[in-house]
């Protein structure tokens, strides 16, 4: 009875954590509302406050941003496995094992990945390779058995794996596929041959990723040399520009936007999480029971599952090298769209779940220090608050009190004084979109014959369009999915794979 009791209470709790986001999201906006209506003065004090903060913020993510790119754009110019070798590193002692979790993709986006995995600067015999195919996607087997007939024999070990459909207790998506796949690595390869777990890095990636020559060289490289390497995860930057050419200008704008973010995030490593593709020690990912297979953002909730198994010593060290992956595009503009609001409100979605996880997880750990839980659950609830409200308030709310303020506001110097400084503090803020533009432009691979120089001012003045994405591809996805978290049941989203076309 007592136990029964101890688990309603949980699941209440829990529940309640599950509140939060959409909690504070919403009581963000209808504030602003209400307050522009029945207190516009304060409300205009706090709006000017708010974007003097906004491009203060701007300017400061402005700096990470050139600091990041100038040290990834180094990075990318070492041989590392020759600075490994110079500085004696035990590199041979190292297995990389990959995996590619796949559903529908086709043969040649794949075959392209394992070209250039192959290409890489690193020995292929200190890989092991495993496509991670779909039962509920059986034309993945014959993609499979082609990539073993043209790939076999060439890396130290390739397996490809069929995660069967309808297993108990899971959702269908990369978790559960990715878990399976690592098992049957472990069962069929790992503890077979006697490999210690020690030795082994693994690196999940997206079929579409496309590995950069010298990225398991820097990764062996940070693994050796980090202070914890048994107690980190590895972040690479995440570069969406595969078919970047074959994107439309709101797609390509939405796409190195996620890029800069990431790059942000590479130079503040005190609040990364995982993302997408990257790597951490196989004994870990043994320890905590691999990934979780009933939730939809697996890529940012093991960083949580390590995070809480060790009490709080687990952090992630940013390589600042890239990997390349494939931009949000479909067969039609519009389908485009579509996509690209399912693709947001799916990282959105992965964010919020990870709210009461990481929030429960905090109560169940009295040994973690009270400090480290503060810092990291702000920061985080915050960085999701921020991206379903900070755009709406800037470039929508921001107008409210001049036009629901009343009468006698409106004959106020500060009703006429808003929209001049609103507009004045915004002009400066375009500095950092300006800094986008151009990195954005270094940033695109090798031009197809069609690419002309007038394509490069189109490529500049596409980022017009930030403040459409920021509101119509950031904001209002993310507070979708924080109120379908808040209203559960049938609300709640299964995973959604992004199609992929070239």
């Amino acid at each position: 009875m007592k136990t029964a009791q101890y688990d309603t209470e949980k699941k209440n709790l829990f529940r309640l954590f599950e509140f939060l986001p959409g909690v504070l999201a919403w009581g963000t906006l209808i504030g602003a509302i209400v307050f522009s209506h029945i207190l516009p003065v304060w409300t205009s004090v706090f709006i000017i406050v708010f974007d003097t903060y906004w491009f203060l913020k701007t300017l400061y993510f402005s700096l990470h941003l050139r600091a990041s790119f100038k040290q990834m754009r180094h990075n990318m110019k070492v041989n590392w496995l020759e600075r490994l070798q110079k500085e004696n590193k035990p590199w041979q002692d190292i297995y990389h094992l990959v995996i590619f979790p796949m559903y529908k993709e086709p043969y040649e986006l794949v075959a392209e990945t394992f070209k250039l995995l192959l290409a890489a600067n690193y020995p292929a015999d200190r890989m092991i390779v495993v496509l991670a195919t779909e039962g509920r996607a059986p034309e993945g087997e014959e993609i499979a058995q082609r990539i073993e007939r043209e790939f076999k024999g060439k890396f130290f070990q390739l397996l490809t794996t069929v995660h069967p459909a309808e297993l108990p207790d899971e959702i269908p998506g990369k978790g559960s596929n990715e878990t399976w796949a690592g098992r049957q690595v472990k069962e069929k390869i790992i503890d077979p041959l006697g490999i210690p777990y020690e030795q082994i890095m693994v690196s999940v990636l997206d079929v579409d990723t496309q590995v950069f020559p010298e990225y398991f060289g820097i990764l062996t490289y940070e693994f050796l040399t980090c202070p914890y390497p048994q107690r980190s995860s590895f972040q690479p930057v995440p570069l969406f520009t595969n078919n970047i050419y074959q994107a439309p200008a709101l797609g390509r704008v939405i796409a190195f936007s996620s890029s800069f973010w990431h790059m942000i995030q590479q130079s503040r490593p005190e609040r990364m999480a995982t993302f997408s593709s990257h790597a951490m020690p196989f004994k870990a990912l043994v320890e905590i029971g691999f990934w979780n297979t009933g939730i939809v953002s697996e890529d940012s909730q093991i960083f949580w599952q390590c995070f809480l198994h060790y009490d709080g010593d687990w952090r992630v060290v940013p390589i600042l090298y890239p990997v390349s992956m494939d931009a949000n595009v479909a067969l039609t503009f519009w389908q485009t769209m579509k996509n690209l609001y399912k693709q947001q409100r799916r990282w959105a979605w992965g964010g919020c779940e990870n709210v009461p996880y990481m929030l429960e997880g905090f109560r169940r750990h009295p040994k973690m220090p009270f400090k480290k839980k503060l810092y990291r659950g702000f920061h985080y609830i915050e960085g999701f608050h921020s991206w379903a409200t900070n755009s709406i308030i800037i470039f929508v709310l921001g107008w409210l009190p001049v036009t629901i303020g009343g009468s006698e506001f409106n004959v106020s110097v500060l009703s006429y004084n808003l929209p001049r400084i609103t507009r004045f503090i915004m002009s400066f803020a375009m500095v950092g979109i300006v800094s986008s533009a151009v990195l954005g432009i270094i940033l695109l691979p090798p031009k197809p014959e069609w690419f002309r120089k007038r394509h490069y001012i189109l490529y500049f003045f596409q980022w017009i369009l930030m403040p459409v994405t920021m509101i119509v591809f950031g904001a209002f996805p993310a507070l979708e999915a924080q109120t379908r978290v808040m209203l559960g049941g049938k609300h709640r989203l299964g995973f959604w794979v992004t199609p992929k076309y070239r």
